[in-house]
């Protein structure tokens, strides 16, 4: 209980920081509207005032593109002003749902790439996804271990087999997961210290072994930061990045995997992956 007990006090201090980070919000940007929500300019507000309102965008994680959309353009607005501000509470709402495993990084990644750009964006993304995943790794060895393996027995039972069986080659074994994501990446994150995966190790393989995915997301935030209309996303720059993005994505991967079928052992994983997909096809069937 007292684990428990302590890993609660971690999640309320840091709900608590997040929560005060976010509420003292510099004046944001108000967009003027019609009435039938159509956005109208000053001049035209000035003339019939009782034909508007003000809409204020709110500070939320986004869930869909649309609400991404409305935050990137909020956060591009305080980032022009407070830099250092949105800086801080990207950082901060990024470790937040890495460290305690909740869902949703994809769209921060996207939004890393709405805001600081391709490059700087990815750069940031895996800086933040290794070390929230590194947070993670240290919560679940100093709060979780018995928990973990009470709520989970047979796959973590299952990965500490094929661990075991991969140990000559586990940072492979490890980069192999990563790219081909049989297990969940917060699974992979929360188990780690229970199969014994030293830290270092743990660190570089999701460094490097997330880099494909970051890439998507944080290319595809900033080409949709750019595209207004249907027409640009097809011209010729949106199909070419399309295509790099697709190359670096399969290339690693395709290394791996070439990798794995002479050097590691997956015949659990694979039986895992498949009776899981089996088992959804049946509940819809259902």
């Amino acid at each position: 209980m007292r684990s428990i007990s302590a890993l609660l006090v971690v999640v309320g201090a840091a709900t608590f920081y997040l929560y005060v980070l976010s509420s003292f919000l510099p004046p944001g940007p108000q967009h003027l509207h019609r009435r039938d929500e159509v956005e109208i300019s000053d001049e035209s507000a000035e003339g019939d005032p009782d034909m508007v309102e003000v809409k204020e965008y709110s500070l939320k994680f986004p869930s869909d593109l649309e609400e991404l959309r409305e935050l990137a353009e909020m956060l591009q607005f305080y980032k022009r002003e407070h830099t250092g501000y949105v800086m801080l509470l990207f950082c901060s709402a990024y470790l937040y749902k890495q460290s305690f495993a909740i869902p949703g990084s994809s769209f921060l990644n996207m939004l890393a790439g709405a805001l600081f750009g391709p490059w700087q964006g990815l750069v940031l993304a895996c800086f933040l996804t290794t070390t929230g995943s590194t947070f993670c790794y240290l919560l679940s060895s100093a709060f979780g271990k018995s928990y973990v393996v009470q709520l989970f027995p047979d796959k973590v039972d299952m990965l500490q087999k094929k661990v075991e069986e991969n140990r000559s080659s586990l940072f492979f074994f490890l980069l192999f997961l990563r790219f081909f994501p049989m297990t969940p990446n917060w699974f992979l994150n929360v188990t780690s210290p229970i199969l014994n995966i030293p830290l270092p190790m743990f660190f570089f393989s999701v460094l490097i072994g997330l880099i494909p995915y970051n890439f998507i997301c944080v290319r595809t935030g900033s080409i949709l930061s750019e595209i207004s209309s249907l027409d640009d996303i097809f011209s010729w720059s949106t199909l070419l990045q399309l295509l790099a993005i697709a190359c670096v994505a399969l290339l690693p991967g395709a290394l791996i995997r070439h990798y794995s079928q002479n050097h590691l052992k997956l015949d659990g994983l694979k039986q895992e992956q498949n009776g899981g997909h089996t088992r959804r096809q049946d509940k819809k069937r259902r």
